[in-house]
């Protein structure tokens, strides 16, 4: 029976769904020689947001993460994602930052590496699978799934084509961000993008917040799939991808031969499940079907975000109104899939719409650069009446033509001359302090440290309402947390703990 690889998304999609990308490097270290071991085809690592949030938020240097993982993981291939011409930005980058972000990602240690763009203009993606593919490593071209009228299957055939065609990509990778894949669709999706791609693989990488996920992926083995994209469970399913542990045994209760090793995966499962539990983060939990996610197809991340954002203005009532407003958007738009960065421009545009009162009176930057095709060639064209309002009330700085922007690696580098490119390219893309402040936090923590029992049952004591005091005593030995750690401490900030004792120990 034909063999099924399983790519591993738990140290990259599977925490940005779950616990917006704070999955941090000590966290995976522990683990890594396990994973390394279970079979997997391929380890996804990174796309462009793990590079931002290790940066701005964990403080972490991400170029040193991809080393440190490289030396335990010395068997599986490290995957990357770039995406598009725009890596971190919004903008389109020049073409030489991204040669030299796709350089730095296979000298670092990545060995599979793969575009995608949100308008599946190919033309954006050939400039990093091109330098990857000159490097000597395997090269995939992403298929960025929407539902839409002109998201046909004719349209991903002739994607799928040409990537093969000019790329030369070692495989195609159905994405599809926001899980709207279902059995009904991967029945004529497959088999259409298997008659043009031939001998080249064709992976398969969802998400489960419909729920239709774990069914979509045994039909599209059926129909000649060839890996499917998965995270190792309780770090699966919901906003994230199916669990690798059932979708193997689903596979082999139907004959197909998968190398994994359950006992290892589960082990890796038991060491995430503790770090959630100590960091009070989330674990995934199955979706139930939800018919309305077809209509405005956000990402699971975008709905929390919008969620907060509509509490502090006030309105939170208007949740289902601002969905509806998104799904008209995208209409007029014309047909942009949900997914970064396009996401984020529509959601915008309509928290802006609900909150104005008035439909495109104020336009970002990015929607007006969208609509005038800054960022590649639409699919559809824009509204017209709606094109009118988005340049009469855009910014009069953007020019109505765009202009591809000039090389900047030999500027970049006589500006930082004592750096490395992997520094110079963290300059490039985070403005101001941002990088010196990554610095300045000191050597990246690269062991993680499970509390003690006793740690735990003070901590969880400690969240309890109406507390004035907690201790442990036993004999001459006395651990207390004082009234003014439970009463002025958030619930997630470490708890504060004496110890008194009257004797050596």
């Amino acid at each position: 029976m034909k063999r099924i690889g399983i790519i591993d998304t738990t140290l990259r999609d599977a925490h940005q769904c779950l616990w917006a990308t704070r999955m941090t490097t000590a966290m995976m270290l522990p683990v890594a020689e396990k994973m390394d071991a279970i079979g997997f085809d391929q380890i996804d690592l990174a796309g462009t947001i793990q590079f931002d949030v290790c940066v701005r938020y964990l403080k972490e240097d991400p170029w040193l993460r991809v080393r440190l993982m490289r030396e335990r993981i010395r068997n599986t291939p490290l995957r990357a994602l770039m995406r598009s011409k725009n890596l971190l930005s919004f903008d389109i980058l020049p073409d030489d930052i991204n040669e030299l972000w796709a350089e730095r990602l296979v000298a670092n240690g990545f060995r599979v590496v793969g575009v995608f763009d949100g308008l599946n203009d190919v033309d954006n993606m050939l400039v990093g699978i091109r330098k990857a593919k000159s490097l000597g490593v395997c090269t995939f071209g992403a298929l960025a799934f929407s539902l839409s009228p002109v998201h046909t299957d004719e349209l991903y055939m002739r994607t799928a084509q040409d990537l093969v065609a000019r790329g030369k990509v070692d495989a195609i990778m159905l994405k599809d961000s926001s899980g709207l894949l279902t059995p009904d669709r991967i029945r004529t999706l497959v088999p259409a993008l298997k008659r043009v791609i031939g001998d080249v693989s064709l992976e398969i990488h969802s998400h489960c917040l419909t729920a239709l996920a774990p069914l979509v992926y045994l039909e599209a083995v059926k129909l000649g799939a060839d890996q499917l994209h998965a995270s190792i469970a309780p770090l699966a399913s919901g906003p994230a991808q199916p669990a690798s542990q059932m979708v193997v045994r689903n596979l082999r209760a139907q004959g197909y031969r998968i190398d994994y090793e359950q006992e290892l995966a589960d082990q890796v499962g038991e060491h995430f499940r503790r770090v959630a539990e100590q960091e009070d983060l989330p674990l995934g939990i199955p979706a139930e079907y939800d018919a309305f996610h077809y209509e405005h197809q956000m990402p699971g991340g975008m709905l929390s975000n919008f969620k907060a954002q509509l509490v502090q203005a006030g309105l939170a009532h208007k949740f289902d109104e601002l969905l509806e407003e998104c799904s008209r958007i995208r209409r007029e738009l014309g047909w942009p899939i949900m997914i970064t960065p396009f996401s984020q421009y529509v959601g915008t545009q309509a928290v802006l719409n609900i909150v104005r009162g008035e439909r495109y009176a104020i336009v970002p930057d990015e929607v007006k650069k969208y609509a005038l095709g800054y960022y590649g060639k639409l699919l559809a064209p824009v509204d017209p009446d709606v094109l009118d309002r988005i340049i009469e009330n855009g910014s009069k700085q953007i020019s109505l033509k765009a202009a591809p922007p000039p090389p900047a690696v030999e500027a970049l580098r006589k500006q930082y001359p004592s750096a490395s490119d992997d520094e110079r390219l963290l300059r490039f893309q985070f403005p101001g302090l941002q990088v010196d402040d990554m610095l300045a936090a000191g050597p990246m923590r690269s062991a993680y440290k499970f509390n003690s029992p006793v740690v735990q049952l003070m901590e969880a004591l400690a969240k309890r309402p109406r507390l004035t005091r907690v201790y442990i005593e036993k004999g001459d030995t006395r651990i207390e947390i004082k009234s003014d750690n439970i009463r002025g401490k958030a619930a997630n900030d470490p708890v504060g703990v004496t110890t008194e004792t009257r004797f050596e120990t």
